[in-house]
């Protein structure tokens, strides 16, 4: 249950609504570095899933880590009934639906597990063919919103029970839902008041938010929370601008401990806040990932190169726009 605590610190993905099918947005040109970069890792991680739709690296068991992978590849256009990922995309949503729990709905070991694959499930609905997907998500939700309502914070953390919260497995579940509302499901506003009230008490005068507190600030913790904040429209209150100032200060930041976390987080973060302050960034993100990927297409992580990989593809996936959430 730890184990995703130290990987994910709540990596959320921004999802979108699939009703209408995979939007192609790039009405910019996509840097063929990048190109270069995001096919090659999909070629890695196509190469090394095994039969049951999981990684065997690392965390690549772990369906948060699939829901990742299969986020990847939807985030670049790949078409998961008859493209020449479909099979990839499809043994990873069987993956995380042979992993829920079939009375609670309950997915994996952790929250992080949990949301992590709900959103991959909200990511494939209405543009997969498969019968299972709506109702796993539909309860993957239901989980979630049923965890909040057990939680003193109105927030969440490790387990459905818990009744202490953080910033990192609170914004994981914020995005998830956001995800799935999207999607067509039904998720109550009050829910994401709730949600966001939690996170405000984390963010500290400076703008910067912490992990249980407004106490200890970083960046990798401050975008979650405005990413949150620009996922709810509510961006124009005077703490998303301190946290927007706060994070334009630490463009150069990286985080030792987490770093596939931080890029994808942070790229985020910015898209939505300051389209020249996203490029400055992107660009340097690029540059560094372009340096650090193997050979192989993988990227190096003390948690496997499943996740590692997927997670720096997605910092990467604004680049692209398929989805429509990406629209500001």
């Amino acid at each position: 249950m730890r184990r995703l605590a130290f990987i994910f610190l709540g990596i959320g993905f921004l999802t979108a609504s699939h009703g209408q099918g995979l939007l192609n947005r790039q009405d910019d040109r996509v840097p063929a570095q990048v190109d270069l970069i995001y096919e090659r890792g999909l070629r890695y991680l196509a190469d090394k899933q095994n039969a049951e739709g999981s990684w065997n690296d690392g965390a690549g068991s772990e369906p948060g880590v699939v829901g990742l992978c299969v986020a990847a590849f939807l985030a670049h256009g790949e078409d998961p009934n008859n493209g020449p990922y479909a099979k990839v995309i499809r043994k990873g949503i069987d993956y995380i639906i042979s992993k829920q729990n079939a009375t609670n709905g309950y997915i994996g070991s952790s929250m992080y597990n949990h949301a992590f694959a709900t959103k991959a499930l909200a990511e494939a609905y209405g543009v997969i063919d498969h019968p299972k997907v709506a109702k796993a998500l539909e309860q993957a939700v239901e989980l979630i919103l049923s965890s909040q309502k057990r939680n003193r914070f109105g927030a969440w953390r490790y387990t459905p029970e818990s009744r202490d919260a953080d910033t990192t497995v609170t914004g994981c579940q914020v995005v998830s839902l956001y995800a799935a509302r999207n999607a067509g499901i039904p998720v109550p506003d009050e829910a994401i008041k709730k949600a966001l009230a939690y996170l405000a008490s984390c963010r500290g005068g400076d703008g910067a938010y912490g992990y249980t507190s407004s106490a200890g600030g970083k960046p990798t913790l401050t975008a979650i929370g405005s990413l949150c904040l620009s996922l709810a429209k509510e961006k124009d209150s005077k703490g998303y601008a301190a946290s927007l100032a706060y994070l334009k200060k630490n463009l150069d930041y990286r985080d030792r401990y987490y770093p596939y976390y931080y890029e994808y987080y942070m790229s985020q973060a910015l898209f939505h806040a300051d389209s020249e302050i996203w490029e400055e960034w992107n660009s340097r993100n690029i540059r560094y990932l372009a340096t650090i990927q193997s050979p192989d297409g993988s990227f190096p992580g003390n948690q496997g190169q499943a996740f590692s990989t997927s997670a720096a593809l997605l910092s990467l996936a604004l680049n692209y726009r398929y989805l429509p959430i990406y629209e500001k």
